[in-house]
């Protein structure tokens, strides 16, 4: 059976539309739950039971309820993201079967969908700059949402995103795309406007996170292109581009300043302790005392935020008006460490190693290595600072992630097949 469009349209929205929720309490309805809850009832019917998704939470699960036992996780917070998470790994789950494994296809609609966020980030740029706020200012649509100004009377794009962070995150796999299109003069993903579209947009967010992004791209072009010309071009490239963000983009040399402050010269002044770089310090902290604890299965499922209580630095320091991520842990590296301890970081860990998937000499225009390393980009900064398990379709990327590489290692298993037999009618 062929998706229809409508189908398409829907399925795309529970990874882009995040800036809609309808309630907040005992957790935050966001729209993509309604779509769910519209597919589930023909997925279940067509597929049955889902069973990898359940094997695969099974001993989060036994480890999560251990935990509420114990007092160290509450009810509340355990079947609230442990649901959560069983519902959207289960979703994506009956999303490939729906599309028979056709990841390329998948990927190719995920692409469209940034590729019209990006122009919906354009025209937010430009409404701003000639006043017009319902071009810009897209609260009438969102509720959680809000504009994000910047030093210099300037914006942060982030479309329709609630935050530029998550913007950036979102479409980080598809600014490789580009880098990629561009540097083989390839239009079989992005045209080269998409393609310059798309990286100008992730500039303007203004996002430390996105331009770490650019670097593990030239970090990864390296490793697939190991030449040692390539090594050098690219070790400038880091320079140059490193140098004129940090120098010309003040939100990046605040957070580098501060990030030095914190890490290196452990500084705990006020205009360090009152930084975003703050947030991720105080959470690597509090991850570490929580793992400390449950080095083997963590604390269990939601348990980061009662860790939080426990060890938080904020409670030594008069912190100003600072969101400091207590659930999420402001990294999915540092949230796994604190709520699911080695066996999680383990699994992911293998999980990105395993299913990775180089370029060979000869595959520039294959599929596999591209899917496979603009993932990588994305799942990599989730690790380092974005910490919710199921935002903006986490979880399908893991599992496009996975499946590409069966699917590569399928077709070399059939090429190795064929050549034997081609050489035996010789």
């Amino acid at each position: 059976m062929t998706p229809k469009p409508i189908e398409n349209f829907l399925i795309l929205t529970t990874i882009f539309v995040s800036s809609i929720t309808f309630f907040t309490t005992p957790f935050e309805g966001y729209f993509h739950y309604l779509i769910f809850l519209l597919f589930f009832p023909f997925f279940i019917f067509r597929y049955g039971f889902p069973k990898p998704p359940v094997q695969l939470l099974l001993l989060p699960l036994l480890i999560g309820v251990f935990h509420v036992f114990t007092g160290e996780d509450s009810v509340e917070l355990f079947l609230k993201i442990f649901i959560g998470l069983l519902l959207s790994t289960t979703f994506y789950f009956y999303v490939f079967e729906y599309y028979e494994m056709n990841v390329e296809e998948l990927f190719r609609l995920y692409i469209r969908g940034c590729v019209l966020v990006c122009w919906i980030g354009l025209i937010q740029l430009i409404s701003y700059k000639v006043g017009f706020r319902l071009g810009y200012d897209y609260g009438w649509l969102f509720n959680k949402w809000a504009v994000i100004e910047s030093a210099g009377r300037n914006i942060r794009l982030n479309s329709i995103f609630a935050e530029p962070v998550q913007l950036a995150v979102v479409i980080i796999p598809t600014v490789f795309v580009a880098f990629n299109s561009l540097f083989t003069k390839s239009d079989k993903y992005l045209s080269r406007l998409e393609s310059v579209l798309i990286i100008v947009i992730l500039l303007l967010t203004k996002s430390s996170t996105g331009y770490i992004g650019i670097f593990v791209i030239c970090l990864l072009f390296i490793v697939n292109y190991g030449h040692i010309v390539n090594l050098l071009i690219g070790a400038g490239a880091l320079t140059v581009i490193f140098s004129t963000i940090y120098f010309y983009v003040p939100e990046f040399h605040e957070r580098v300043e501060s990030s030095i402050g914190l890490w290196v010269n452990e500084d705990l002044s006020v205009k360090n302790v009152n930084s975003s770089s703050f947030v991720l310090y105080n959470n690597f902290h509090i991850a570490f005392e929580s793992f400390k604890n449950n080095p083997l299965g963590g604390g269990g499922l939601g348990s980061h935020k009662v860790a939080f209580e426990k060890y938080s630095l904020t409670k030594n320091f008069g912190v100003l008006n600072f969101a400091f991520n207590k659930s999420d842990a402001n990294s999915l590296f540092l949230r796994l460490m604190s709520e699911t301890g080695i066996i999680g970081m383990g699994f992911v860990l293998l999980l990105i190693f395993k299913c990775y998937v180089r370029r060979k000499p000869g595959e520039e225009f294959s599929y596999y290595w591209i899917i496979s390393n603009s993932l990588l980009v994305m799942i990599i900064l989730c690790l380092l600072r974005q910490g919710n398990y199921f935002l903006n379709g986490l979880p399908f990327f893991f599992w496009m992630y996975y499946y590409n590489f069966n699917l590569y290692q399928e077709k070399n298993k059939k090429e190795s097949s064929i050549v034997p037999a081609i050489e035996a009618k010789v």
